[in-house]
């Protein structure tokens, strides 16, 4: 798998080559392979924004509310039956995941509260865990973190069952590790936390778009995560929210938005929260973020997250055969699990010298991937828009500039974004 005409089959089978064309990709030459953090831009999106623009915001102006005002929620159902095997009426496209995860973590804790546990793990996304220090510091809670600081960054079921108990309100992981890769099982993990009596809040962000998932069938309660790395919907796209019908009515928000009112149009005194999703939304959402997302979720729902993740696992395998042999005798090594079903559309390696070679990637190689302290470089394929020869290629100007020792010719960063 080391030569480019392995790559170059790879590409003429592969049926997803087809959708590489329905992105704006400016500059053919470089290898892209940071989909992980920020997805490409669908060209179908510069037309999307400009009908938006010009006949409905431009001509409808405040009349085009009778037109968006549930939008959040069709949009959402859009997210949840492309992706995440959920059923209408238990999405909504709102806000930024942060919002939604504080939202939904808050109403977890509230809707246990003879508990006093909240549990999560050291390599966990940081803002899940900044917002989960913040709410178990506001409602005097202990705050469980599991170190699984072995290098693998994984969260077992005997790891998890080892710290449940009748006190836990919350456990909150990411589907699939942000800096390691790993993918977590969720249906089992949830499943312990649901005999346990604990509900589970699981930030789907590194997984959505590239990872089938089946909240519905798996008894998932509650998730959240963000539209713009595999959606690729766009920096600071509306993120989105699940919560299951199952436990919809027994949780209550802490913001009480006017859109969450019961008839909200009333104006009225007193918060009555209307039943079912809308009762999670807070205010107006972004109707031309949300046409960014619709763009580039149909496309998702088109091509059919099953040939979505088999590329994923056929491309980071590709990605592992070419550390092994170019990088590994360079003093690379891979930390993400080498079973295809245990991770996502990102590897990530470890080099001393990561964050100077990332660096170099971009400066000599034209090579766009991400430094992760403490010594991480993550490489994903974007099985829309990144062929197979993008992968090879880039692997190959990696190995150039570490073998050459390019890299010792950066400088200080001139960017605090790694």
């Amino acid at each position: 798998m080391t030569s480019r005409s392995t790559a170059q089959t790879l590409d003429a089978k592969d049926p997803l080559a087809k959708y590489r064309v329905e992105f704006m990709i400016v500059d053919q030459s470089l290898c892209y392979l940071d989909g992980n953090s920020l997805g490409r831009m669908p060209s179908e999106t510069v037309n999307v924004v400009d009908r938006y623009l010009r006949s409905e915001w431009a001509t409808k102006l405040v009349s085009g509310w009778a037109d968006w005002i549930d939008e959040a929620q069709s949009v959402g159902d859009l997210i949840g039956r492309a992706s995440l095997g959920a059923a209408a009426g238990q999405m909504l496209c709102v806000d930024t995941t942060s919002v939604n995860f504080y939202q939904l973590c808050s109403a977890a804790v509230d809707a246990r509260s003879d508990r006093k546990t909240v549990i999560t793990d050291t390599a966990n996304f940081p803002t899940d865990r900044y917002i989960l220090e913040g709410i178990c510091r506001e409602r005097d809670l202990k705050l469980v973190v599991i170190d699984d600081d072995d290098g693998e960054e994984f969260i077992s079921p005997e790891m998890l069952a080892a710290v449940l108990n009748d006190d836990v309100a919350l456990v909150s992981l990411s589907v699939i590790q942000y800096r390691s890769g790993v993918l977590h099982d969720v249906a089992k993990l949830t499943q312990l936390a649901r005999d346990a009596g604990a509900l589970f809040v699981w930030d789907a962000s590194h997984a959505v778009g590239v990872v089938p998932m089946q909240y519905d069938r798996d008894k998932v309660d509650l998730a959240v995560g963000c539209t713009y790395k595999y959606g690729n919907s766009g920096p600071g796209s509306p993120a989105w929210l699940y919560v299951s019908h199952r436990v919809q009515r027994e949780l209550n928000v802490p913001i009480q938005g006017w859109f969450a009112q019961n008839d909200q149009f009333a104006m009225a005194q007193g918060f009555d929260r209307t039943p079912g999703m809308r009762g999670f939304q807070i205010a107006s959402p972004s109707i031309i973020g949300m046409r960014c997302v619709t763009t580039a979720f149909e496309m998702i729902e088109r091509a059919g997250l099953s040939a979505i993740a088999q590329k994923a696992a056929q491309g980071t395998e590709l990605m592992l055969a070419l550390h092994d042999s170019w990088l590994a005798p360079l003093g690379f090594s891979v930390v993400t699990p080498r079973d295809s079903t245990r991770r996502g559309g990102h590897i990530s390696v470890r080099h001393p010298d990561a964050q100077k070679i990332s660096e170099a990637m971009r400066i000599f190689g034209n090579v766009i991937g991400d430094f992760r302290q403490p010594d991480c470089i993550r490489l994903a394929i974007s099985p829309l828009p990144t062929s197979y020869v993008e992968v090879f290629d880039g692997f190959e100007r990696i190995r150039d500039v570490v073998a050459t020792k390019k890299y010792l010719e950066v400088g200080e960063a001139t960017s605090r974004v790694t």
